[in-house]
């Protein structure tokens, strides 16, 4: 089980949170977000992927910050299509040999009480994961949850990412969703809001509770 801490902002902080050794980090680049990152990037160990996350931005946009800040990871938050999608992909090219690496591709689905799941088939040839979050006023970050039961109606093997409103009263919970059939292809968890002091500022400690108990469950 991978762990994702998304929506990082300050670069001690991201230090911290770093040293925690999770799989993922995200920094969110869509303006009108408490957390949008405008800032210095920490020197983060490479064998943590930074994902640059997206809401209906331009190929072009998406790409400068690919390169300014070496993300291995593109998170689209947004109506972004399969053909969007595909194009990204092509037209990725590695800065370097020290990243010549395939971009992976995770798509945003949103999910209040109920999701028409075959929506995924189109994106299931254009993306690496899918990622299921809470739907709210804003394409992220709202701090609640949304029933995982809906995810046994999803008919897809793509490995997801678990979101949405996700904290430490959750561990139970989700200990026992990783033990049901439709956590199979649950891939990550990903955590944000439930874990800070202020918008993009994360709680360590409480990181690392967090993942001491559910990243070495499944």
């Amino acid at each position: 089980m991978k762990l994702k801490v998304c929506g990082m902002k300050y670069p001690d902080n991201m230090l911290e949170v770093a040293s925690l050794q999770p799989d993922y980090l995200g920094f969110i680049f869509w303006k009108p977000s408490s957390r949008f990152f405008n800032s210095t990037l920490a020197d983060i160990p490479n064998n943590i992927k930074k994902v640059g996350v997206f809401v209906d931005s331009p190929l072009e946009d998406i790409l400068e910050k690919i390169n300014q800040y070496g993300l291995q990871t593109i998170q689209l938050h947004g109506k972004e299509s399969p053909e969007f999608c595909k194009e990204l992909r092509q037209a990725y090219k590695p800065i370097s040999e020290a990243t010549e690496k395939e971009l992976e591709i995770i798509k945003v689905f949103s999910i209040k009480d109920n999701f028409n799941f075959s929506v995924l088939e189109a994106y299931e040839e254009v993306c690496d994961y899918f990622l299921f979050d809470t739907k709210g006023k804003l394409p992220g970050g709202n701090g609640y949850a949304f029933s995982w039961e809906i995810l046994k109606k999803s008919p897809s093997k793509k490995p997801y990412f678990l979101s949405g409103g996700i904290g430490l009263e959750e561990i139970e919970k989700i200990k026992d969703f990783l033990q049901r059939p439709e956590s199979k292809y649950c891939y990550a968890i990903d955590v944000n809001s439930r874990f800070e002091s202020a918008p993009g500022l994360k709680e360590v400690e409480k990181l690392k509770d967090f993942k001491k108990e559910v990243m070495s469950f499944k």
